[in-house]
């Protein structure tokens, strides 16, 4: 295969599909992307999605690096005793509710807790990637939104390890999710002792090599090596890119690191959306169409009332947690990864729940400023 045509006319693609959706459709380009890998799946042009894949994971990587280089240690610990509650009533309804609903439609208890699974956490790359073309990251909302979604980063990865022993027929213990804990505790608490010793010690150092043109590849190296570390101990990689951005978030090269990573993200974060929409899979009738609606309208209700209720617990007005919980209906990477698990007709189910979830959360996304600014006219007539 010739590669560099290939990489070259999907660059071409990329760029097309984003004036068209941007300049004619005036959606944004992470749908129209996500459409072009669908589309490309389907019809069978590109056969070869590696490359695809390892860009988009960089991509990925990327986003959540610089979204850690935001919040410091005393930041997220702060934000993690305002969230935990929110978190926990995300969980119940995104996760036990979801499940009681397909199992009442009739699945066996393993298919119930994979829905439960793929309905359960926000596409944290798809919103943030929103709240920065929309300028809304200094929103107060968008606090709650970020701290909640490192929750459910937090979370999901021991959903998705559970499901992986389950779908084996393997009995799942409490030592088991003990080991999870520790995995996540030891890769904490490495982040914050590299922060606060190694990095404090070597700040003079940094800011010199920092007007190195070195000082980029060592910074995606530090990204990447840690969100590999993350996946070494079997967890995500981006709780391990978004701990590597903290680590980073307390030094005096802070600025400069988000200069010159930004591009190159956004050079690679388009080909992660590309990916996720070549995962999807349509290759048979929907089964279960009555379920599929259903689990659709209960996604958008679980969302909205974990925006709500938790943002009010967390500290937001009303009309604020009301923009919250409409910003935060799409789903994306956790869902692909759990839908790697389902096999025949409930991979459709779950590839057709995956892109539906995705487009009307963004949609609602779009709308949420527009009935926040509504009701703060109406509240104050």
């Amino acid at each position: 295969m010739n590669m560099p045509l290939a990489i070259g006319l999907i660059f071409i693609a990329l760029y097309i599909t984003a004036i068209i959706g941007i300049k004619i459709l005036r959606i944004p380009d992470i749908v129209i992307y996500i459409i072009l890998g669908a589309g490309i799946g389907f019809f069978g042009f590109y056969k070869e999605a590696k490359v695809i894949e390892a860009a988009g994971e960089i991509g990925l990587i990327l986003l959540f690096f610089l979204l850690g280089t935001k919040f410091s240690v005393r930041e997220l610990r702060n934000n993690g005793r305002k969230v935990w509650k929110s978190g926990l009533l995300d969980v119940f309804l995104g996760v036990g509710v979801t499940a009681g609903i397909a199992y009442a439609a009739g699945q066996n208890m393993f298919v119930s807790l994979l829905i439960a699974g793929i309905v359960y956490a926000t596409s944290s790359s798809i919103t943030v990637k929103l709240l920065e073309s929309k300028n809304r990251l200094e929103d107060k909302d968008s606090e709650y939104m970020l701290s909640l979604l490192i929750f459910e980063d937090l979370a999901a990865p021991i959903l998705v390890t559970v499901l992986i022993g389950l779908s084996g027929g393997n009995s799942f213990s409490a030592a088991d999710f003990l080991f999870i804990f520790l995995k996540v505790s030891l890769l904490a608490g490495a982040a914050v002792w590299i922060s606060r010793i190694v990095l404090h010690k070597a700040q003079h150092w940094m800011k010199k090599v920092a007007h190195e043109d070195s000082f980029l590849i060592l910074v995606l190296g530090v990204a990447i090596t840690y969100g590999g570390f993350a996946v070494f101990l079997g967890l995500s990689e981006v709780i391990g890119a978004f701990l590597a951005g903290i680590i980073l978030a307390g030094t005096e090269v802070k600025e400069k690191t988000e200069e010159v990573v930004l591009p190159v993200r956004n050079l690679f974060l388009p080909f992660f959306f590309l990916n996720f929409g070549l995962s999807l899979e349509f290759k048979e009738e929907i089964p279960s169409l009555g379920l599929l609606v259903i689990i659709v309208i209960w996604s958008i209700i679980h969302k909205l009332a974990a925006g709500y209720f938790g943002g009010q617990w967390y500290g937001l007005s009303k009309q604020e947690a009301l923009k919250a919980g409409l910003s935060l209906s799409s789903r994306g990477e956790f869902s692909v990864i759990i839908a790697g698990l389902a096999t025949g007709g409930l991979k459709v189910f779950a590839g057709a729940y995956i892109l539906i979830a995705a487009l009307i959360g963004m949609l609602l996304f779009q709308l949420s400023p527009r009935i926040h600014s509504w009701m703060m006219q109406r509240s104050s007539s």
